[in-house]
């Protein structure tokens, strides 16, 4: 007998298995500023194709449906959901939250450019807004000593009443990326994202124009997770998981009485 059940059902094992580790990731950052939720997806192992759909049963007929079996299952692939976070206030005018698209650009320690939806911001020593990490903004932006009333529009423009001054000054603007494919972005940790050639490249402006969102000073994007919602994608896993190794079971029974009678 031959153990192609086997080698099916070890694939469900690994996909589901898989598929677990991508729920207990998002169940770890549901607390998580501006994350977004990972989605497993699977596709089909190759089929075998023992008699071909249409092919010729005999000299004037075909068969209707075939003979394919197929060999099991494999993670395709796991993207990022991308909806919207839900909103927290906060006390800190350096933290902002984007409403609808777009990623806040940062300044990688290579040089090159991070994108984060993360909006706790602080200042370093420099004055300048950073990340919790210490990644600048791009383009920078310096808060000098002793400015008060710091605000931040919904466009991303930076102002504040500068020490010693009655009227309001301009400090910069934050910009915005968006992308093609934001769910093709690379994770690398640490709440910031890299292009790729899936993404697309970073399509860089205003907020609040061309289809990028707007900021909101005082707030933060929390995490798109719903606890509820991966609890039971765990509970379907786990039975799939069950199945699968049951399949295993049964086979290695049938196995053994094929060995024992022969």
């Amino acid at each position: 007998m031959s153990n192609a059940a086997l080698q099916v059902a070890r694939t469900g094992l690994d996909a589901q298995n898989t598929k677990m580790r991508v729920i207990a990731n998002n169940l770890a950052n549901v607390n998580t500023t501006g994350f977004k939720r990972d989605r497993a997806d699977f596709e089909t192992l190759a089929y075998q194709n023992i008699v071909t759909p249409g092919a010729p049963s005999d000299a004037q007929n075909r068969f209707a449906s075939g003979l394919q079996l197929g060999t099991g299952v494999k993670l395709s692939g796991i993207g990022k959901v991308v909806t919207q976070g839900t909103q927290q206030n906060s006390d800190n005018a350096l933290d902002m939250a984007i409403e609808g698209q777009g990623y806040f650009q940062v300044e990688m320690p290579d040089g090159t450019t991070g994108y984060t939806r993360a909006g706790n911001f602080s200042r370093s020593g420099e004055g300048n807004i950073v990340t919790s990490d210490g990644l600048p903004l791009i383009p920078g932006i310096q808060v000098p000593e002793g400015a008060t009333s710091l605000t931040i529009g919904n466009n991303g423009t930076v102002t504040a009443t500068l020490a010693g001054q009655d009227d309001i000054t301009e400090l910069g603007r934050i910009e915005l990326a968006s992308f093609t494919n934001p769910a093709g972005l690379l994770s690398v940790g640490n709440n910031i994202l890299t292009e790729t050639a899936a993404s697309g490249a970073p399509l860089v402006g205003e907020a609040g124009t061309e289809g990028r969102g707007a900021i909101r000073q005082g707030a933060l994007e929390g995490s798109n997770v719903n606890i509820v919602e991966e609890l039971v994608n765990m509970i379907e896993t786990q039975r799939a998981y069950e199945v699968n190794s049951k399949m295993i079971s049964a086979t290695d029974e049938m196995l053994q009485f094929v060995n024992q009678q022969i």
